[in-house]
């Protein structure tokens, strides 16, 4: 029979020895979870307050005011900061720390080129590929816009609207370009949608792109991708630079 064993005071004592540490690491690692989470919540505070337009380009971003605004010390707002750069949303300048990037005109120009090419691609692969659930959602995300007065809803909705374009493309090398692409996306700032009559031309063109990809017409999908976003183009000029391309 096997003997039993039996706990010692001795190894109790060990046991309450090692307790400490193991507590000790426990709470080391809770911690930089917690940093981390803090961290997160920053990046994304800031990340949204640039898509949104509530930071412009050009605008300081200062350690100290951020960490009071957000109710967190220094730490995460650093390392908040560290990844806004890596991203290229914010930009060290001498004399005048972090800003956040702003675009050139050539630079508006050259990422709605290629947001041009992707959306167009990904109409014309959604009217090729998209399953007939996927036509279904489109619809009822546009029917869901259409009566939206708020430019931020409006935009969400777009943005909703063309990510399940995307999905339904059904080509995991053109999500994952698109996917890219959105990361230069809040540089732009404050959304085409807050122009006068945007909501509604908005709409007007998801319409088409939807009609054409439910229709399962590759050709005319893609035409009317790429002219909605050429007419987004003509109001990011206009409102970035004070100036309206020409179609």
């Amino acid at each position: 029979m096997q003997k039993r064993k039996t706990t010692t005071s001795a190894d109790r004592t060990r046991h309450s020895r090692r307790s400490p540490a193991r507590k000790q690491q426990g709470r080391a690692s809770a911690a930089s979870n917690s940093g981390s989470l803090r961290s997160e919540f920053v990046y994304a505070a800031l990340r949204d307050e640039i898509r949104e337009g509530l930071l412009s380009p050009g605008d300081r971003l200062r350690e100290v005011e951020i960490a009071e605004r957000l109710g967190v010390s220094r730490t995460p707002v650093r390392e908040a900061l560290k990844r806004l750069e890596s991203d290229g949303l914010v930009t060290f300048g001498q004399g005048r720390g972090l800003t956040v990037t702003g675009l050139t005109h050539q630079q508006v120009l050259e990422l709605y080129a290629l947001r041009e090419v992707l959306a167009g691609a990904a109409a014309r692969f959604a009217a090729q590929h998209a399953s007939a659930l996927q036509i279904d959602t489109l619809k009822q995300i546009l029917a869901h816009s259409k009566g939206l007065t708020s430019p931020e809803e409006a935009a969400r909705a777009n943005r909703k609207l063309h990510e399940t374009i995307a999905a339904a493309a059904g080509n995991s090398y053109l999500h994952r370009a698109m996917n890219v692409l959105s990361d230069a996306l809040p540089l732009l700032g404050k959304t085409t949608y807050s122009t006068p009559g945007r909501i509604e031309s908005g709409w007007k063109e998801n319409a088409e792109i939807v009609h054409h990809i439910a229709r399962r017409d590759p050709d005319a999908a893609e035409q009317a991708a790429r002219k909605h976003i050429r007419s987004a183009c003509a109001l990011r000029l206009a409102m970035t630079f004070g100036q309206r391309e020409q179609d």
